[in-house]
């Protein structure tokens, strides 16, 4: 930890940010009793192992085993160095932070840095430029013309870059920037004759923000003619589409609000969607959707309803996505509008009101979507068609859990064509035994009710003295008294080297006046295998008033553990003096007592 933070500082920027509010705005939590639980944001999971103490401002993934408080949470999820970490969580809750040179406090390379200052002058000057000059009345009214009003022109910062070829090389090389480091970062271009140019020239500027609203590239929209029509910066360390969503820094917190995200294809979709006051949205940048982005997606909410164009290419591009996000967990909903219309054009032809209520609310499930996408490969008037068509939805329809959501789409079969339930009913109960559905789950209902067994029994089959010394130590984590008292009468005497190392810093923890509060233990702890193990003993269910007889009772337990491993060591001599002696008779008699103590030692507690 840096000695040059003063810890009442670190405290007070802890203090000042709830674990469960910080972490909130990457993972979708939910209360499940004193905890929080989500998805671990550190490995890939369907079911949730993710837990978050609010009292202990602890979290700890069961699944991967990360634990610790909201610094190294911050330190883990960014690559933040500790004072990065602080820096953020003071910025967020306005507490000062004395400057320390962030420059030899950061993860990133001088480069990335330099790259993102670079950025950060270049979306002022575009905003500028369109906003206030006549060097960007173009730009300006392109947008206006649009439907684009000034105050969302501001909140996103969009700009325009002049169609001069040097402009923007002149004014980063006299802000002190290289120009190797900017043709690298994609915001000039290197042309045949060894000169550079700017990459967006004569373009409407959109910036591009990473999650945490820094500006990591940009995308330009032609707007007299040139080709591409949309051209985006290239891929760097700092820029990776594939990972990356637009307007995700602003929209995550509607997204949590609303239970929902609303995927869009494009730029000006998100921004006239937002305009209209529907702003959970976000938008993949000139790319189908990938793995990455809806894993992003699917930690933050449970539905996502794709909205993408209603032209054959839109519709193919919602199918790929809609299949991608149900993989990863995601509960899918699929909006459609008028043939030959995007979000954008239903916005201006229809109002907000009409896009919310009868594009957004008015959305397909997932199966009533497919149901509809698979028709256009059939011609329904030929018998044969119609039967492979049913025969390709009965199987979707099988995958199916829910029994009321299948008898649904079922009943709606029976009806369009002419098919009693039974029938169908009978053709999917078929399927299911086929594709072993039923029998895949009673096996998981088996595994997880029998590894559920499996923890609680290896747990309890712990030796008695390793129970009662992590017992002991959750107890002393949130209890001075209890601590002191330990200190007393056990000192450094645990068993077990880790606890032993736990104990030695808990104790100097207390004697330095510090409260009970773990999240602030694990600060000055420097090793990360302790930090996980006093991590995982803290988040250990305690009473919260035990009794003096209990604490005496492991306190027992630890110095019989340690009467017996010097009886042992005695014993072992005693044997080894025996076998040197010829005695094997009295070898093996000390042999058997060591067996015997060593049988009780292994007792569960």
């Amino acid at each position: 930890m840096p000695k040059q933070i003063p810890e009442d500082v670190i405290e007070r920027i802890r203090k000042a940010n709830d674990i469960v509010d910080v972490i909130g705005e990457y993972v979708q939590l939910k209360k499940q009793g004193r905890s929080y639980m989500g998805l671990c944001p550190f490995h890939g999971e369907k079911t949730p192992s993710f837990s978050v103490t609010q009292d202990k401002q602890i979290f700890r993934c069961f699944g991967c085993g990360k634990g610790g408080n909201v610094v190294t949470f911050l330190m883990e999820m960014e690559s933040y160095s500790f004072y990065e970490a602080l820096k953020f969580l003071a910025d967020r809750s306005g507490v000062k932070l004395p400057e320390m040179g962030m420059r030899e406090n950061s993860s990133l390379s001088e480069e990335n840095q330099s790259i993102l200052s670079a950025h950060e002058w270049l979306q002022k000057l575009y905003h500028h430029l369109l906003r206030f000059t006549k060097d960007g009345k173009e730009g300006y009214q392109y947008l206006i013309d649009r439907g684009i009003k000034q105050e969302t022109i501001d909140l996103f910062q969009l700009g325009f870059a002049p169609n001069v070829k040097d402009f923007t090389a002149e004014f980063l090389e006299k802000k002190g920037f290289h120009q190797q480091v900017l043709v690298k970062a994609g915001l000039l271009s290197l042309r045949d004759d060894d000169t550079v140019a700017d990459r967006f020239r004569g373009r409407v500027i959109f910036p591009i923000r990473n999650h945490l609203g820094k500006t990591v590239a940009f995308g330009g929209r032609a707007i007299a003619g040139q080709e591409p029509k949309y051209l985006n910066s290239p891929e760097s360390d700092l820029f990776q589409k594939g990972k990356l969503l637009y307007n995700f820094d602003q929209a995550k917190k509607h997204i949590r609000s609303s239970g929902e995200a609303i995927l869009l294809e494009g730029y000006m979709d998100v921004i006239a969607a937002f305009q209209a006051g529907v702003k959970n949205v976000i938008a993949t940048l000139g790319t189908s959707l990938t793995e990455n982005q809806a894993k992003l997606l699917r930690r933050y909410v449970d539905t996502v309803v794709v909205c993408y164009d209603s032209d054959n290419a839109g519709t193919e591009a919602a199918y790929k996505a809609a299949n991608l996000l149900r993989q990863v967990g995601c509960k899918v909903k699929v909006a459609r509008m008028e043939d030959g219309m995007d979000p954008d054009d239903y916005i201006k032809a229809y109002g907000a009101n009409a896009f919310t209520d009868k594009v957004i609310k008015a959305s397909d499930t997932y199966m009533s979507f497919y149901m509809r996408y698979m028709k256009k490969d059939y011609n329904l008037n030929l018998e044969g068609d119609r039967i492979n068509y049913l025969e390709i939805v009965l199987k979707q329809l099988a995958v199916i859990d829910n029994a009321v959501e299948r008898e649904y789409y079922v009943k709606e079969l029976s009806r369009e064509y002419g098919l009693t339930m039974d029938t169908l009913n009978q053709e999917i109960l078929k399927i299911r035994q086929n594709m072993g559905i039923n029998k895949d789950k009673r096996e998981k209902k088996r595994y997880t009710t029998n590894n559920a067994k499996d923890i609680h029994q290896n747990k309890k089959l712990l030796p008695a003295f390793h129970n009662a010394e992590r017992q002991l130590i959750a107890y002393m984590l949130k209890d001075t008294a209890i601590a002191d008292k330990v200190q007393e009468q056990v000192g450094g005497s645990f068993n077990l080297e880790e606890h032993k190392i736990i104990t030695t810093h808990l104790y100097a923890y207390y004697e330095e006046g510090h409260p009970a509060d773990v999240s602030l233990f694990v600060d000055r702890l420097n090793d990360e295998k302790i930090i996980q193990i006093v991590i995982e003993i803290a988040m250990m269910p305690v009473v919260e008033d035990i009794s003096d007889k209990e604490i005496n009772d492991y306190i027992r337990i630890i110095r019989a553990e340690n009467s017996d491993m010097a009886t042992i060591k005695m014993l072992k001599e005693k044997q080894r003096l025996a076998e040197q002696q010829s005695d094997p008779i009295k070898a093996a008699q000390i042999a058997m007592e060591i067996i015997e103590i060593q049988k009780q030692l292994k007792s569960p507690i």
